[in-house]
């Protein structure tokens, strides 16, 4: 069994962030990753997926973006680039191409064993991410078998899906923007819209998430909000990684998208919808309005030259009822994509650190039991926790507390061996 101080599972931006934290400190550290740095960002993304989050936006603890196009998006294989130059950087102890097959509580340690070896570690920090198992919901199974589905972690291009018109189900970041795609493609495209996160790419002339750091809005906390679990079930923002082609529902309406409710229920090919369209759009909105207040109150308490460009907020689409219910070959759709998010899933980690919805139960990352972190989850502690940018804060946040906790470890054990000199 090898020995090591902290074992980080995953080699995504959270992993590499803490672990350069951890090298900072000089503390002894692995991170294993099931495939290669980034690996979900090379295999889980559709070829002309962009960050949502400005370059400028890709800091890390060490690291920030060393190119000549600050304010563009970067595609997903320019991220890897930038994730393995970051880890190159500092010579992160990543072993890739090795499984977590089974965490559990040893003694003093947490034992790890994954398909190449077994460690014991004084500390394990889980950076898996969010995106652990992608949610389907049941009725799916109802859907007649000749309808081709698939989830949006396994969409590629429209390449790859069947002839005929498309249904993409979720209107959150990657239903908007595969919806956008499919159609721009010269599919005929119906999404199934829930609750939903609408805002401008740009306001005021900059774009929307710098709007939302300088405000202090990315800075919010968990704390700091009156529902804990809504905030961390809230949907991605509907955004797009192009300034100049939004992917708001008012946008995808034009370009002949047809928008529906909820998906509720299925049969055959006959799928039935809520009439909640209206709601949820006129929901959407004040959200956004409302945001966008706090950033106008921002600039006014600024003096008002920071913002250049109209304040108004962009107009909802029309709120139509939509479809109540679809035959799926009437309207000639061949193909489901489910858009609709991940659960949890840890089926490696036995210990009991799960709070009722199966997420890993922390504060600030860290959990109940001696030596279990986190990292890399929805509003760990931030708003922008998830985001490449945001998970810095956690990283230094989470190495800070375990070199405390490795020091208070270590006092004890050279007393112990002070008073043995002494005897």
């Amino acid at each position: 069994m090898h020995r090591v101080g902290t074992l980080v599972v995953g080699a995504g931006q959270a992993g590499l962030a803490v672990s350069r934290c951890l090298a900072e400190q000089g503390a002894d550290h692995v991170v294993v990753e099931r495939g290669r740095i980034a690996e979900r960002w090379r295999t889980a993304r559709w070829g002309s997926l962009r960050l949502i989050t400005p370059n400028w936006m890709s800091r890390l603890p060490g690291w920030s973006y060393p190119g000549t196009d600050p304010d563009g998006y970067m595609a997903a294989p320019e991220l890897v680039s930038h994730l393995e130059d970051y880890a190159g950087s500092f010579a992160a102890p990543v072993h890739e191409n090795t499984t977590v097959e089974r965490v559990e509580a040893v003694g003093g340690g947490l034992r790890v064993v994954t398909d190449h070896r077994t460690w014991l570690a004084s500390n394990v920090i889980v950076a898996t991410g969010t995106e652990n198992q992608p949610y389907v919901p049941p009725f799916a199974s109802a859907i007649d078998p000749g309808i081709h589905q698939l989830t949006a972690g396994r969409y590629r291009g429209p390449d790859q899906v069947p002839g005929g018109g498309v249904l993409v189900v979720g209107a959150s970041a990657s239903g908007a923007q595969i919806a956008d795609e499919l159609c721009r493609s010269g599919r005929l495209v119906t999404i199934a819209v829930g609750r939903h996160s609408r805002l401008p790419r740009r306001y005021r002339g900059r774009d929307i998430l710098w709007w939302m750091e300088r405000a202090g809005i990315l800075g919010h906390t968990i704390d700091q909000m009156h529902d804990a679990r809504s905030a961390r079930s809230a949907p991605s923002l509907q955004l797009t990684g192009r300034s100049d082609h939004p992917v708001g529902l008012d946008a995808l309406a034009a370009r002949g998208v047809t928008l529906a409710g909820r998906l509720t229920a299925a049969d055959g090919r006959r799928l039935s919808f809520a009439d909640d369209l209206p709601a949820s759009i006129n929901a959407a909105q004040g959200r956004m309005e409302r945001m966008l207040r706090t950033i106008d109150g921002y600039i006014a308490r600024r003096g008002g030259g920071e913002g250049t460009g109209p304040a108004d907020p962009p107009p909802p689409p029309a709120a139509a009822d939509g479809p109540a219910s679809l035959d799926l070959r009437r309207a000639g759709i061949g193909t489901v994509v489910w858009a609709t998010g991940y659960r949890p899933s840890y089926p490696w980690l036995g210990v009991p650190a799960f709070d009722r919805d199966g997420q890993i139960a922390h504060r600030r990352g860290v959990t109940s039991i001696p030596g279990l972190y986190v990292l890399g989850l929805k509003f760990l502690h931030r708003r922008d926790s998830t985001y490449v940018d945001g998970v810095r804060h956690d990283a230094r946040f989470v190495a800070a507390h375990i070199t405390r906790r490795m020091t208070a470890r270590a006092i004890p054990a050279a007393l112990a061996d002070t008073c043995g000199l002494c005897a």
